[in-house]
């Protein structure tokens, strides 16, 4: 087991990784905390590549049984104040995960298939916060099209409270490469169904139990003209008061929760 005690430069190297997405997409790797999200990475098969753990510290019940789920993984023992560098304060462990491969077909599609693109984001927190919804409402997978931000920023990695580790999450170039791969996904008709304010139908009127790819605009500027001409169709959700739209997170979690509430609403109807 290393102990690490001062800033030498294998810390230096993890800390790049909470600002530098440069290095950590070079390394291939970044950093988890928190109890549950690295559970869930290990649950779902997520190769970690080391264990960084508070040199201070007891271990606690959880902690041993990480390590035993884990037992060809490098341990690494750090002074507390370091540790709190690469993560909060009173972090127990920081685990270096790697990252998987961007491949669409780490997506899974069949009859229910429920898709998210999320499209030129530019805050890592709502790229957290729609990937948790994704999974909390049953999509199969999200993905990120064009430049945006980073889906293994620290603060989307956090937002997403773990369920980065249990739903695919691919990062493309641009629309292109979405639309090829439904495309290539014979046997399943997908309807690729885009958000916007001036859409010609009400979310809750358009039937969302079929196969469906959800487009998730920028934040500011909405989805691009090239996704709105792939769209099969354009949904708007009803709003009231002086709110003249709602945020791409709370927009995308809305329209979720209506695909939800409708293959249930489906399902208790056969």
């Amino acid at each position: 087991m290393q102990r690490i005690s001062s800033r030498n430069a294998r810390f230096q190297v993890w800390q790049s990784y909470l600002t530098n997405r440069t290095k950590r997409h070079r390394a291939g790797e970044f950093l988890v905390q928190g109890v549950r999200p690295i559970s869930l990475a290990v649950d779902n098969g997520w190769p970690v590549r080391t264990v960084i753990h508070d040199a201070a510290r007891p271990f606690s019940h959880w902690a041993q049984e990480l390590y035993q789920r884990l037992p060809g993984v490098e341990r690494v023992a750090m002074e507390p104040e370091l540790l709190a560098e690469l993560g909060e304060k009173d972090a127990e462990v920081v685990a270096v995960v790697e990252m998987p491969p961007d491949d669409l077909d780490r997506i899974p599609v069949g009859p229910d298939f429920l898709g998210v693109v999320f499209d030129r984001p530019t805050g890592p927190g709502n790229i957290g916060s729609i990937i948790r919804s994704a999974d909390a409402f049953g999509a199969h997978g999200v993905i990120v099209t064009g430049h945006a931000a980073d889906i293994y920023d620290p603060k989307a990695v956090r937002a997403t409270t773990g369920s980065l580790f249990s739903v695919p999450a691919v990062r493309v170039p641009s629309h292109r490469e979405v639309i090829e791969w439904v495309r290539r996904s014979t046997g399943v008709p997908i309807v690729v169904v885009g958000t916007d304010e001036h859409g010609t139908a009400d979310v809750f009127d358009f039937d969302l139990t079929q196969p469906t790819l959800l487009l998730i605009g920028n934040e500011t500027h909405g989805l691009s003209t090239a996704w709105k001409e792939a769209a099969d169709a354009l949904v708007r959700i009803p709003i009231t008061g002086s709110a003249s739209s709602l945020n791409a997170a709370n927009a995308a979690t809305a329209v979720l929760y209506e695909v939800s509430r409708q293959r249930s609403h489906s399902s208790k109807t056969r």
